[in-house]
């Protein structure tokens, strides 16, 4: 787990909130003090302290809006702490000092399955599971459930799209990457275990759409090897370049690159008027086009199984359901220019080409399950990746390497 670092508590003057932060694992509870009381109330008000976790860039608007929170709900009366965690080390932060962790924290959902099995993170049942359902499509749920119970409410899409020159390729080109190659130059991070999948899915399944664990893959039959065999030619292709994940291609030549919406503003920078950004390429494979498909992850809140016996549980699944509302989300977005998940929000974002293509792609995606299998993956994408990129693939051994590659995924080379 990276470095948490601590952040300085902001005033009360400044920031109307209620509460401070420190780095995750840490409590400071000073500089808080509860809602002041207003007129009359019709409801019993409860008091309740609530940590909350969340990443660095998101203090200031996560601090408003719990408050916001409080003040809307009457019911309650809370003493907020907030300590700064990022989606990707909440997995190691929590289940460190399960006892100690906050009660609400944002999560990259693939760490899930690990906090679920160490008994760390709460259920989302009954009308909770319904609120989520409600405002999400089944790649969001797929992307929260694990063993069948939804673990986390999604609140940011999490996937890459292409990024590419709009005065070398027209909106027609990018439509296949086999025209873009004849007209311009395009990088690819090939090596990449989270982008090279894209290739093989397209034409092949794994562990049936990523929902059974017990499904193996399709990568070692003709499908597959026919993967093998195209990228293999392509990495022999001078306007295909492989490259590392990120925009750094379009400064080397490239006219086209691939990463997500973190790199919009680098992108932007580069590029100017002529940035163009469109959901994944179809490649042809044996005169058959085959559309791209990157994984489709997200990033959700989740609400600590301890709260149960802080007594705070009600509080927390709460504020953690109006974390990942619809108006939150949109607000999320405006303040951080992050992709929303909920779908009803495409068309209030639709004039920033970015955030809307990323929330195409993520339906035109992968759902990268929450499957312990899934594990395997890593290391078999990022061997072929390298072997193909170094010109250890040829036609002749591309059978013999992806079944190697299929059985190092499936368990069975291991």
């Amino acid at each position: 787990m990276r470095k948490i670092k601590k952040v300085l508590a902001l005033t009360m003057a400044s920031m109307l909130l209620v509460g401070s932060f420190t780095g995750c694992g840490g409590k400071d509870d000073s500089n808080t003090s509860s809602k002041p009381a207003g007129g009359d109330t019709k409801k019993e008000t409860q008091d309740v302290s609530l940590t909350v976790w969340g990443p660095q860039e998101s203090q200031e608007w996560l601090q408003k809006t719990c408050e916001d929170f409080n003040k809307a709900h009457e019911e309650y009366n809370i003493k907020f702490t907030f300590e700064v965690c990022a989606e990707g080390d909440a997995k190691d932060a929590v289940t460190k000092d399960i006892d100690n962790a906050a009660d609400v924290f944002m999560v990259a959902n693939d760490n899930l399955p690990t906090l679920v099995d160490a008994g760390a993170v709460a259920e989302f049942a009954g009308t909770y599971k319904d609120q989520i359902a409600a405002i999400n499509t089944d790649t969001y749920m797929t992307s929260v459930t694990y063993q069948d119970k939804v673990y986390g409410v999604p609140y940011a899409a999490n996937t890459f799209f292409m990024y590419y020159d709009k005065s070398v390729f027209s909106e027609d080109d990018v439509k296949s990457l086999d025209k873009m190659l004849e007209k311009g130059k395009v990088a690819f991070p090939l090596k990449n275990s989270w982008c090279i999948p894209s290739f093989y899915v397209s034409n092949g399944d794994m562990f049936k759409g990523g929902t059974d664990g017990s499904a193996g893959v399709t990568f070692a039959d003709d499908n597959g090897v026919a993967v093998t065999k195209y990228l293999v030619s392509l990495t022999k292709n001078p306007n295909f370049s492989v490259c590392d994940f990120g925009v750094d291609p379009l400064n080397a030549g490239a006219n086209a690159t691939f990463s997500g919406d973190w790199a919009a503003n680098d992108v932007k920078a580069i590029l100017g008027d002529n940035l163009g950004v469109a959901v994944l390429p179809s490649i042809n494979v044996n005169g058959q086009e085959c559309q791209l498909k990157p994984y489709a992850q997200s990033k959700a809140i989740c609400v600590n199984a301890k709260t149960t016996d802080r007594g705070n549980q009600q509080a927390a699944t709460d504020l953690a359901i109006y974390l990942g509302s619809e108006d939150v989300q949109l607000s999320r977005y405006e303040a951080l220019n992050t992709t929303p998940a909920a779908a009803s929000l495409l068309d209030k974002v639709s004039s920033d080409p970015i955030v809307s293509t990323a929330m195409k792609q993520m339906e035109v995606a992968f759902v990268r399950g929450l499957l312990k299998e899934m594990d395997n993956t890593w290391a078999a994408f990022e061997t072929m990746g390298n072997e193909i990129a170094n010109g250890d693939v040829t036609e002749a051994n591309a059978a013999e390497k992806t079944k190697t590659m299929a059985d190092n995924i499936t368990g069975a080379g291991l």
